[in-house]
């Protein structure tokens, strides 16, 4: 009996070890990637990322501000069938840029329903910022290469905010950004989107989070960070067109932080 027990337990352990990497397998190679986007994966690491962050395929996950989904196609096949994920896009009502970019990011989903069919769309309700969850309902909360558009938008403390609100007590908060000095005024990183990791803690802490963890995963020491048009100089961008095109590309991508934060227990 203890021998047909042991028998069992070993089979539920490597199934489930098989299933998890079918799991990536059909997050990163699928058919709901195009060929640009998958080339976009030797900078932005998503599997090592996403690892970090301490992805589970249970989990309750909320991407903010998706844009155009590059994250969402990896994401939605990791929880489609244990867990759940909510794009917390830009509201229709949020001017002409933020209904292209939902507009485009619905019809993404709508193109392929057999992989997003589960993908919960909310989205942030600006100045006030209606939460798209309810409090204390999130696992992981994910925001990649984004706060420097909320500084922009002098909105950053008020996402931060409701981000921390939407976690359970224990949930992580997993950031992704483009990696600037520590002397950078803010007004510079409103300009660039180099944003100092100095600053993206101060605001993850003001809204009761604590960073737990860094890694450089993301991280690229040829990114020089001293370009006329900010980051949007580099790929995939490529802002300057023609000009300093072969520079840039073997630049790649930018230099970017990427910090986990913890909601303390309660």
């Amino acid at each position: 009996m203890v021998l047909r027990w042991t028998m069992v337990m070993i089979w539920v352990l490597c199934a489930s070890g098989v299933q998890a990497e079918l799991n990536w397998q059909a997050a990163l190679s699928g058919e709901q990637r195009s060929e640009a986007n998958k080339a976009r994966d030797e900078y932005r690491h998503p599997q090592e990322t996403l690892s970090f962050f301490g992805i589970s395929p249970t989990m309750t996950v909320m991407e903010v501000s998706p844009g155009g989904g590059w994250y969402t196609e990896v994401l939605a096949p990791l929880v489609a069938e244990n867990g759940a994920l909510i794009a917390a896009h830009s509201s229709p009502n949020g001017g002409s840029y933020a209904r292209r970019s939902l507009g485009g990011f619905l019809k993404k989903l709508g193109e392929n329903d057999e992989i997003f069919d589960s993908v919960e769309v909310a989205t942030l309700q600006p100045p006030s910022a209606v939460s798209p969850a309810p409090a204390g309902s999130v696992d992981l909360v994910l925001a990649f290469r984004n706060v420097h558009s909320w500084l922009r938008a002098d909105q950053a403390e008020m996402m931060f905010a409701t981000i921390a609100e939407s976690l359970k007590p224990g949930g992580v908060l997993g950031i992704v950004q483009h990696r600037g000095s520590a002397d950078l005024t803010l007004e510079q990183m409103k300009k660039t989107a180099y944003v100092s990791e100095e600053k993206v803690i101060e605001l993850a802490e003001l809204s009761g989070l604590e960073l737990d963890a860094r890694s450089e995963i993301n991280a690229n020491p040829n990114d020089t960070k001293d370009y006329a048009r900010g980051v949007w100089t580099l790929p995939p961008t490529l802002a300057a067109g023609d000009d300093g095109r072969d520079r840039y590309l073997a630049i790649g991508e930018s230099d970017r932080m990427t910090l986990r934060f913890i909601k303390p227990a309660e």
